[in-house]
């Protein structure tokens, strides 16, 4: 059993009500419910929230609904600590026990029609215990030294074509898929042996700002992404 878990806090400091802002004409969240409905591996959709408002909207979506306590919905609290409450509500209230988790973050809303299948499937049955979505990643990378900055994952000297490079991956933040006992043993979402999905980069903006946020529209506009 495979269940979806879509947290959403109501407080949100880069964007006033980040969670349901409008995205192309519905709620933000509204996106990421519609996405997880149309998946044939999930047997359950969950949104995680404080929010009455933002309760409201994802019921009507097709949601149900999980209320968040106070103490796990400020902003130190961790995704994972909302995922593991999720986990007992679902046990104690749902009378259900699942073995595999779906995060799914509805501010990466440019999912395709069969991403969180393919990602899914890793864990189900690729042999996998976690899995995420990833882009591919072409970036020449800097970090800070004691004599200034230094390159991390090519030479200057001898600079290769982007794609010569090794390739590297980025996690995207849309997609996690877990084993619950990986959750319950690791208090984490990735744990054991670890797959990746790829996406497009075209498909993996995330929303945490309001530029990110005029950049993710005008991409959605331009790009087939699967909204229901």
């Amino acid at each position: 059993m495979n269940v979806a878990i879509i947290p959403a806090r109501g407080g949100s400091k880069g964007i006033k009500k980040k969670n349901i802002v409008d995205f192309l004409g519905k709620p933000l969240i509204e996106h990421t419910i519609n996405q997880a409905r149309d998946s044939s591996c999930l047997d359950g959709i969950y949104v995680s929230t404080d929010s009455e408002d933002i309760a409201e909207i994802s019921k009507e979506a097709g949601a149900k609904i999980i209320d968040r306590p106070e103490e796990i919905a400020g902003d130190e609290a961790t995704t994972e600590s909302a995922l593991l409450h999720a986990l007992e509500h679902i046990r104690e209230e749902e009378n259900m026990d699942p073995d595999i988790m779906t995060l799914l973050q509805c501010t990466s809303p440019l999912r395709r029609r069969n991403d969180i299948d393919e990602t899914a499937k890793l864990v189900s049955e690729g042999g996998y215990d976690s899995a995420l979505s990833v882009c591919e990643d072409h970036s020449f990378y800097w970090e800070k030294g004691r004599n200034g900055f230094e390159s991390i994952n090519y030479s200057p000297q001898t600079r290769k074509r982007r794609q010569d490079l090794e390739k590297r991956y980025q996690e995207n933040g849309s997609i996690y898929v877990f084993k619950t006992e990986i959750l319950e043993e690791k208090e984490c979402r990735l744990g054991g042996k670890i797959g990746a999905h790829q996406m497009p980069e075209t498909h993996s903006f995330e929303i945490d700002t309001p530029d990110d946020l005029e950049i993710t529209r005008a991409v959605g506009q331009n790009v087939v992404f699967h909204t229901g």
